[in-house]
């Protein structure tokens, strides 16, 4: 039987504006990027690569162990989309790959057997993709004519009896590369990989985003 083969792919341009060289910034004694490749370094993973328009992170991504594929200019701009520059990385790489796993280095900190969980999940199903979400329970509603008008819930219901809404939290995402070859990176049999935990609400694209996933992780360092 011909082995299932498994790449992550952890996409890092240059180009941060809210928070300068975020992807190189310490976070605890390590660069942001390193937490993701670090954390992709696992047996089953065949490969871990970066891809980034930028020579500081190729370094960095380098020590700590990744293959980098250099992404051009015009996939690094801020309207670039990420099916592009997976795209690029599949056309740049010398073997097939069956299964992508995508991760975001703005989300640094995952549950510890996540990863494991999701590819047995993705695996056992048959399913085309996975993406992880949260349960909200935020009471939303909108502003018209200056008047906030409540859009999931009504005036006086308890949050514990809202319909259930998820929002997509970036941990993770699980695909078939037959997808990604056809711009795509969630499939019509998606799986919604629910991970109602602290670290689903840090995705760093601020200073206060970046203060916030500093005290997680000192936190988890102290367990």
């Amino acid at each position: 039987m011909k082995k299932v083969k498994n790449i992550v792919i952890i996409p890092a341009r240059g180009g941060s504006k809210r928070l300068l060289s975020k992807n190189i910034k310490l976070l605890g004694a390590i660069p942001l990027i390193a937490h993701s490749i670090l954390y992709a370094k696992v047996n089953f993973v065949d490969r871990v690569i970066v891809t980034t328009d930028n020579a500081e992170i190729k370094k960095v991504a380098i020590k700590y162990g990744a293959e980098v594929i250099d992404r051009p200019e015009k996939l690094a701009n801020d309207n670039s989309p990420t099916i592009d520059t997976l795209k690029h990385v599949l056309e740049n790489i010398n073997e097939p790959f069956s299964t992508i796993i995508l991760l975001q280095p703005t989300n640094p900190l995952r549950p510890k057997e996540l990863l494991k969980n999701a590819l047995s999940k993705f695996t056992e199903g048959n399913f085309d993709s996975l993406m992880t979400v949260t349960l909200s329970h935020q009471k939303f509603g909108k502003i018209i004519d200056d008047k906030f008008v409540p859009y999931t819930y009504e005036i006086g219901q308890r949050s514990q009896d809202l319909d259930p809404l998820y929002f997509e939290n970036g941990l993770l995402y699980i695909t078939k590369s037959r997808l990604i070859e056809k711009g795509k990176i969630l499939g019509e049999k998606n799986y919604p990989m629910i991970i109602n935990h602290p670290y689903a609400s840090v995705d760093i694209d601020t200073q206060e985003d970046f203060e916030l996933a500093a005290l997680y992780y000192q936190k988890k360092l102290n367990e």
